[in-house]
């Protein structure tokens, strides 16, 4: 345990992205079940950022990252925003952290100067790949004398630090795939572990900083699990105990191909720009995963923690069928309009995307009252994905009033102004009940009171004079929504004169 735990018994886990880009579904998944295992346990969950490869970089990267960890409701409770016993979180600014540890590694003979150009290195790379091999550096400089690296030093030729593989590499338990050994001595050359303009690689960056910050539980993407005997070897060589590894399977396309950053669609700004909500991505990517003892839609972040157990994680790949995502938003939707303490951040959200989209043409100011999105909200809670559905054309009747030429209505039925008399009529009436229920009960019977017209063509009217349009809602639900005296208004003006 690194000197950064306050406590032994109080699990630390990371989650260490490199910020060269906008945070993705893969990345969010690896944070979420560190904090779901940190929140589990009582422990602590940390960001730490892992910018040693300064040319991959992107300005904006680091800080856009915690904002989405933010916005996703798993912040952690250490990170370079939010400071913290452990710091500096970002290894940019961890050097003199990582130079140590390289020298001690030097002046143990468990690490040795490489002075092998790139163009021997690529020429070395090239002889393997054309004898089918796979390339491995052929640990030349291991047997250089001291004498020898001295004067090459004081020459002041450029030079990296590579780390001295060994055989017998030590078994280790991975919480998901069990017993797993990798003798990577045999099969790898030695690795560089400190860059010739002084950073480390990831892997003796991810092994001191992990020890320094008293990581305790290391769960990171199955594709680092050949490389964990490799780290075991350099926790061993500076004497640290290492944390438990657990790796996690890959998150995949429905179809089994990787989530690809090109793909767009992937990016958690993106997602929230399209209106999905941090709830419901969280369920979509555990739900095609593990952990759980069942799988279901429509589980919270704190049935995730209460629900998970690190031991059910499963070895296989998840498959995420993004087509299944707006079931997901509308279940988590559905829940969160009907919680009376959130409801109010969504109508302030509703009311806000109404004005941007509608602008001047709002029929009145009174479609911004809250009580009228609510009750609007309530009416669509479970038909709805998105909020922003709402201010779709689809339901823009909801904000404007519809102009329908008089002769455009008399075309679908002659009877045009006696429906709409008799439409008022239900609405006038002192013991009419404005529900869904009661209006689909009265208007089925009103084409009786219509000589020659049929159901069918009396609501493909009425949805014209209420909405404009030929399709949406059913007409009762449209009257609920908009209310005995908007409809009353909307029928005299469009049937009645």
């Amino acid at each position: 345990m690194g000197p950064a735990a306050a406590s032994a018994s109080l699990p630390r886990v990371r989650f260490a992205p490199s910020p060269t880009g906008f945070l993705h579904l893969g990345g969010l998944r690896t944070a979420l079940y560190n904090y779901i295992f940190a929140q589990k346990h009582g422990g602590r969950f940390v960001l730490r950022l892992e910018d040693t490869d300064q040319s991959r970089v992107v300005p904006g990267a680091a800080a856009g990252i915690e904002d989405m960890l933010e916005w996703a409701g798993i912040p952690p409770d250490e990170s370079p925003r939010r400071g913290g016993p452990a710091g500096p979180y970002q290894q940019s600014e961890r050097l003199d952290l990582y130079r140590e540890a390289t020298k001690r590694l030097l002046d143990k003979g468990a690490a040795y100067h490489c002075f092998c150009t790139p163009q021997r290195l690529e020429l070395l790379k090239k002889a393997a790949l054309q004898s089918q091999q796979t390339p491995r550096y052929d640990n030349r400089c291991r047997h250089l004398s001291p004498k020898q690296v001295a004067e090459k030093v004081s020459r002041g030729a450029n030079h990296v630090v590579r780390f001295r593989l060994q055989e017998g590499a030590e078994p280790f338990c991975d919480l998901v795939y069990g017993w797993s050994k990798h003798e990577v001595a045999s099969v790898e050359g030695d690795p560089v572990i400190l860059k010739s303009d002084g950073f480390p690689t990831y892997h003796l960056a991810n092994v001191v900083d992990d020890h320094l910050m008293g990581i305790s539980h290391v769960l990171r993407g199955a594709e680092w699990l050949v490389s964990t005997s490799k780290h075991l070897l350099l926790y061993r060589a500076l004497g640290w105990d290492p944390p438990r590894f657990g790796h996690l399977p890959l998150l995949l396309n429905a179809d089994g191909s990787k989530l690809s950053k090109r793909q767009g669609h992937v990016f958690l700004e993106q997602f929230a720009q399209d209106g999905y909500l941090p709830a419901a991505l969280l369920d979509a990517i555990t739900n095609c995963g593990s952990g759980f003892a069942e799988n279901r839609m429509g589980r919270t972040l704190e049935e995730l923690v209460a629900e998970f157990d690190v031991g059910r994680i499963e070895k296989h790949s998840a498959l995420l069928d993004l087509e299944k995502l707006g079931e997901f938003n509308r279940i988590h939707l559905a829940q969160q309009i009907g919680d009376e303490r959130r409801r109010p951040s969504l109508i302030a959200e509703v009311l806000a995307a109404a004005e941007q989209v509608y602008g001047e043409q709002l029929m009145d100011r009174g479609v911004l009252e809250p009580s009228y999105v609510e009750q609007v909200l309530l009416l669509r809670r479970g038909h709805i994905s998105r909020l922003q559905d709402l201010v779709s054309p689809k339901y823009a009747f909801l904000w404007i009033r519809p102009t329908v030429p008089f002769e455009e209505l008399r075309a679908i039925s002659p009877e045009a102004d006696e429906i709409g008399r008799l439409v008022l009529g239900l609405l006038d009436r002192p013991a009419a009940a404005l529900t869904m229920e009661e209006l689909n009960r009265d208007l089925r019977q009103l084409p009786e009171q219509v000589k020659g017209t049929q159901f069918s063509i009396m609501m493909k009217l009425l949805r014209m004079a209420l909405s404009g349009q030929q399709q949406g809602p059913a007409v009762a639900e449209m009257m609920v929504s908009l209310g005995r005296g908007e409809v009353r208004t909307r029928i005299r003006r469009a049937l009645c004169g």
